[in-house]
């Protein structure tokens, strides 16, 4: 419960401190009775005079309009921030399942070197695949610009790892399996 309040606070923040004041004033006027209004008008009609007055509904429209971008911005970096966070966190905990991962799948490596007639071709493409897994986690690890087109760049396959991989599975090792 006092946390929802808290976010509610920090929600309206501004808001809180813009009737903050806005009291204080009208505690200040009504015990000192100063008439605000009236020391507008007199502004505003000493501006008149000068013909200043014209300026003064286009300098408030841009301020106003300057405000409300600034706001947006702000919503936007925050957004941002938050996205780049959960990316983050994400990439964390990738890594730390796939290391899981790899390390498990060591046992099986080590079962086929020991057995008599395993193709140590398998082997290699093995290593291959791996070291190809590992360099696209880091790859992905290393966007800077968080986006669905990078992201994409960054794990598309490398054309000959699905070709080895192809080979193998069909037999067809007749062709060379790696570029020399």
């Amino acid at each position: 419960m006092l946390g929802t309040i808290e976010n509610k606070m920090k929600n309206y923040r501004l808001t809180l401190i813009g009737f903050a004041v806005s009291v204080v004033v009208l505690v200040i006027t009504i015990i000192t009775d100063l008439d605000l209004f009236e020391i507008l008008v007199s502004i505003i009609k000493r501006f008149e005079a000068n013909e200043i007055d014209e300026y003064i509904i286009s300098i408030i429209i841009f301020a106003f309009f300057v405000f409300y971008n600034l706001i947006k911005r702000q919503r936007s970096l925050k957004i941002e921030v938050e996205k780049i966070k959960i990316y983050k966190a994400m990439m964390s905990s990738t890594h730390h399942i796939l290391n899981n991962f790899l390390n498990q799948v060591q046992i099986f490596k080590m079962t086929a070197e020991e057995t008599p007639g395993f193709d140590p071709e398998v082997l290699v493409l093995y290593d291959q695949i791996i070291e190809s897994a590992s360099a696209q986690i880091d790859a992905l690890g290393n966007i800077s610009n968080i986006n669905e087109a990078s992201i994409r760049k960054s794990v598309a396959p490398q054309p000959d790892t699905k070709t080895k991989v192809q080979q193998v599975a069909t037999g067809d090792t007749d062709k060379p399996l790696y570029r020399t």
